[in-house]
């Protein structure tokens, strides 16, 4: 009995001693340190960024930079708690291990990282790499037990990790499998995460990824509309029932330039993956950074040709309506008025030609001045073209301007060709202009009379008495010629 109550009292002391440092802990100030490697190394050897939290836990450190001319390749961690004169102090470190992929010297800029959701930031510095230097003497310890024995001496025996299967993909869709030619198609390149993911993962590098991404991705047989995705968000939805959080890398969309079918081949994103610790613990790095490609599946879009039309090759397709204004309903001949047929809907906005304005002799229609707006939201490509007419009338009379103003296209949702017509009319009052010009003597340029010469062939050949005096004197020279030469 005696024995067991001495147990319990040594229990309460040791509770109460682990307790009072542990408060000690959390009370002493921690502190954040991040040391970087030399500055010089051998091609062979490895480069480390180490951040070191002392009396503290260290809980996150992310972020750690890309380097020019070197390859991450993965983090390690220790812990070391120390007594000294009965103070203790621990500290905590995840080191980032690169390794150089060519000699020369490289420079790491200033950047940032998060450690414990707390942002620090670090100096760079100027690397050199150069010959592989001569490894040393392996440890022979290392040989016999595999590691330093004096690590488990104080407590720093390696963690292990494990990996752990993820639940996500990356996936290249289409909003549409066909289309005609010229009809606009979303395509999205995304990174998927199952609601059911139990794997840590990240971004990395993405600015470089992308760009080579998008050199494989991009069709040259197509017009494209960037949404220009700046900022990666999550965004939840739903596919065949499960759940899914979306961060869009990319998304455009394409209009078909020709019938050839539009193939986006597989593409590959690497990601960063942590292993987790086997046994997690509370002073321990609970996580090891590892890296893991992703891989989209190849995509075909199939592109169908325009229906029969006289206009066919240079029509617009889409969905689109007319919105016209004229500067007055009436007008006097001579004088001009100003007309905007403006084209308004979804579709390749940049695309839309001018209305073919026909010739006519009781109008003057100058080139339009155009003005077009594009908007890129929500998947969709709407936007307006304008074109501002001035128009000069040369005879009285009240003239409906869709005898003049119409414009051609097809609508892929209907399946059918469409026009839009003006609904205005234009009074024009005053005196006929139409031969008040004044024709010159002078019939213009050789080119302005061609139309007004007759084309029938004439004989370029002078007849008459002309002709025979061009005959005898063309005989005398031939035999002044002859007495000359036989002269000589």
């Amino acid at each position: 009995m005696h024995n067991l109550l001495r147990l319990k009292t040594d229990m309460i002391k040791a509770f109460l001693t682990g307790l009072s440092l542990l408060l000690y802990l959390t009370v002493f100030g921690q502190e954040t340190e991040i040391t970087l490697g030399p500055d010089e190394i051998g091609e062979n050897q490895a480069w480390t960024i180490t951040v070191t939290v002392k009396n503290g836990a260290l809980k996150s450190a992310e972020s750690f930079p890309d380097i020019q001319g070197f390859r991450k390749r993965g983090t390690s961690n220790q812990s070391q708690t120390s007594i000294i004169n009965g103070q203790m102090s621990s500290s905590q470190s995840v080191i980032m291990t690169y390794t150089p992929t060519q000699q020369g010297t490289f420079t790491l800029p200033a950047f940032k990282m998060k450690v414990n959701d707390q942002m620090v930031s670090v100096n760079g510095k100027k690397i050199k790499v150069g010959a592989p230097a001569q490894q040393p003497q392996r440890d022979p310890f290392q040989g016999i037990f595999g590691r330093d024995p004096f690590d488990d001496m104080f407590g720093r025996e390696a963690t292990e990790f494990v990996d752990v299967k993820e639940d996500a993909l990356l996936a290249l869709t289409a909003s549409k499998d066909e289309v005609y030619l010229g009809e606009g198609f979303t395509v999205t390149l995304s990174f998927l995460v199952s609601e059911d993911n139990r794997a840590p993962m990240q971004f990395h590098d993405l600015g470089n990824q992308l760009s080579g991404i998008l050199k494989k991705l991009k069709p040259s047989n197509c017009w494209e509309e960037n949404f220009n995705i700046e900022n990666i968000e999550g965004e939840s939805i739903e596919i065949n029932g499960k759940g899914y959080t979306q961060y869009k890398i990319y998304q455009a969309i394409y209009y078909p330039l020709n019938t050839e079918p539009i193939v986006f081949p597989s593409v590959g994103l690497e990601m960063i993956k942590y292993k987790v610790a086997k046994n997690p613990s509370f002073f321990g790095q609970n996580r090891q950074e590892n890296f893991k490609t992703f891989y989209s599946k190849t995509k075909t879009i199939r592109v169908n040709d325009l229906p029969p039309h006289p206009l066919k090759s240079v029509v617009g397709v889409g969905n689109y309506k007319l919105t016209e204004k004229i500067s007055s309903p009436s007008a006097r001949t001579g004088m001009s008025v100003g007309y905007d047929f403006m084209v308004v809907g979804e579709g390749n906005i940049s695309s839309i030609e001018k209305p073919n304005v026909p010739t006519d002799s009781r109008f003057d229609f100058y080139e339009p001045n155009i003005r077009q707006s594009v908007n890129r939201e929500n998947g969709r490509v709407t936007g307006t073209k304008a074109f501002s007419y001035f128009v000069i009338p040369k005879e009285p009379g009240t003239y409906d301007l869709k005898d003049f103003f119409q414009w051609v296209f097809f609508n892929p949702q209907t399946k059918k060709y469409d026009t839009l017509r003006s609904q205005l009319s234009l009074n024009v009052t005053g005196e006929s202009q139409r031969n008040q010009a004044i024709e010159s003597s002078d019939h213009g340029s050789f080119y302005n009379r061609i139309d007004a010469t007759s084309n029938t062939l004439q004989s370029s050949l002078v007849s008459g008495w002309s002709t025979t005096l061009l005959n005898v004197i063309l005989i005398l020279i031939m035999a002044g010629t002859v007495f000359l030469i036989f002269r000589k």
